[in-house]
């Protein structure tokens, strides 16, 4: 007899989920753009201008993305691939999710724990541990930076990530403010019939047809996997 396929949930992360391991996020009081304009360092003019400053910059986040830990709220989302068909899309640039062991993890930021050339943006190497100088360069001599996506350049993987989205028998959305787009439009692919959760600590209007829970998602996370964990058991 053929085994039934999992149902398949879709999990959609912000900063709010990476914030409560410690990294701060960049619109919050005490985030990150509050010391930092970001035309100074997340922006492709930035780089032009003074790539130093960038560099010192990312060299910060990524030491700090590195010593961060997965909390509760990553555990539970890698829980639920014990009985569920998971893939999480992210704006996050951490690694968290897999460190916590999620295996599906599509990115539309860029990923902290990579470097690319400048002159050719397939080639991509690990960040090193000692941070990017202006002297590090790919083999055809362009520059290396981080790979992120600044602001003013495309997502990534944005096609793949609507793919996932509408084919998802249910959606958890975790710890964004829905106010980046492209990204934020992701939630409006969701199936019609598609069970829709919004984990918050704050949010200005909740989308059409999710249920919403207000507060910390390492606290919301482990009981909502648990519940949909024991109603897949049963």
């Amino acid at each position: 007899m053929m085994q039934r396929a999992k149902e398949k949930i879709l999990v959609f992360t912000g900063a709010g989920v990476s914030a409560e391991s410690g990294l701060k996020t960049f619109r919050d009081s005490g985030g990150l753009w509050e010391s930092m304009r970001i035309e100074e360092v997340a922006t492709p003019e930035a780089w032009e201008r003074d790539p130093a400053k960038v560099l010192d910059f990312y060299n910060m986040r990524r030491k700090a993305a590195a010593q961060a830990k997965p909390n509760p709220a990553h555990l539970a989302i890698a829980q639920l691939e014990t009985a569920f068909d998971v893939a999480i899309v992210t704006q996050n640039v951490d690694d968290l999710h897999e460190r916590a062991g999620s295996s599906r993890v599509i990115r539309l930021h860029g990923n902290l724990s990579e470097a690319k050339s400048e002159l050719d943006p397939s080639y991509r190497i690990p960040y090193p541990l000692e941070g990017l100088s202006l002297d590090d360069r790919c083999p055809r001599g362009g520059r290396l930076r981080p790979h992120i996506v600044w602001f003013g350049e495309a997502v990534e993987n944005y096609e793949l990530a609507l793919e996932e989205v509408s084919t998802a028998g249910r959606m958890l959305v975790v710890g964004t403010s829905l106010s980046v787009y492209p990204a934020a439009g992701l939630v409006s692919y969701a199936r019609p019939d598609a069970e829709k959760v919004l984990v918050a600590m704050d949010i200005d209007a909740c989308p059409e047809g999710f249920e919403f829970f207000k507060g910390r998602a390492g606290e919301i996370l482990p009981k909502l996997a648990q519940k949909w964990l024991s109603e897949k058991n049963r």
